[in-house]
């Protein structure tokens, strides 16, 4: 396996854990009161906008030349530090 091939592996693996938390918050916004559900579900829809970002840029990289690997992945690496830092502040809003 090459190291590109490493690093979108694990960029896929982030993006499941996101979809399990993603689903997790569904589901409390499923037994909540009419107030909280409503948050819930925007901090919900809030989450898959940012995992679909990720998911982008995931086949962005994975669509990338191995000559263009190293820009690509620079590149990915800050947009992926973006994305994953407001879907980890629209988590922790509403835990």
């Amino acid at each position: 396996m090459t190291d590109k091939d490493l690093y979108i592996e694990k960029a896929r693996a982030r993006i499941a854990q996101w979809d399990a938390e993603i689903d997790r918050m569904k589901a409390r916004a499923d037994e909540a009161e009419a107030d909280a559900k409503i948050e819930y579900r925007r901090q919900v829809d809030e989450m898959r906008r940012e995992r679909e970002k990720a998911e982008t840029r995931l086949k962005d990289l994975r669509d990338a030349s191995d000559r263009a690997w190293d820009d690509v992945k620079s590149g990915f690496e800050k947009a992926w530090d973006d994305i994953a830092s407001a879907f980890d502040n629209a988590r922790t809003r509403y835990q």
